[in-house]
């Protein structure tokens, strides 16, 4: 009876196989952080094994990380550039883009690093540019649309100095920005 448990908490080579080949299939179609990959593996290995332990689903969960850190296939600083890169390009503050990388599971060191060189005021300009707020507004400026073009602004994680000074910046100015946002 205690081989039968032992053995229970050691997956098949069969689960094994299929623990690489479902990694391959996951990270050959998005980048993925070492989190998303242990918790995708986690609950699709569940979901195909019926009478699978804890235990092994976690030894499948980390022989599935293992293979891909030895593949190189898995890297939490690269993910972290390429979405700050993203998130900035698409309007996105410093503060929303921590955060989504936080719930990605990138630690936050990794976080820190990858948004040490963010400029919230090219972020903000984009979002200006993508919404036709400040310097990119179509219409009069009113009072309500004052107050939806700043709340706008708090709501995607900039400041109210950030908000400001867009709404203060001429078109041309605002255009310079986006130039020298997207040469960095």
């Amino acid at each position: 009876m205690t081989d039968e448990t032992a053995q229970s908490d050691t997956p098949t080579a069969r689960m094994l196989s299929w623990a690489r080949n479902s990694t391959i299939y996951r990270l050959e179609r998005r980048m993925m952080t070492e989190k998303q990959l242990f918790d995708a593996i986690t609950r699709k290995a569940r979901q195909k094994f019926e009478e699978i332990s804890e235990a092994q689903v976690r030894a499948l969960a980390d022989a599935a990380v293992k293979f891909a850190y030895d593949q190189k296939a898995l890297d939490d600083a690269a993910f972290a550039a390429m979405s700050t890169r993203s998130g900035v390009n698409s309007g996105r503050s410093r503060r929303m883009i921590a955060q989504r990388l936080s719930q990605k599971g990138v630690s936050a060191d990794i976080a820190s690093e990858a948004l040490e060189n963010v400029d919230d005021l090219v972020a903000a300009v984009v979002m200006a540019r993508k919404r036709a707020f400040g310097p990119f507004r179509r219409g009069e400026l009113d009072e309500k649309r004052s107050a939806k073009e700043l709340s706008a602004f708090a709501r995607t994680g900039f400041s109210l100095d950030i908000g400001r000074k867009i709404f203060a910046m001429a078109r041309e100015e605002a255009e310079e920005i986006l130039a020298a946002g997207k040469s960095l």
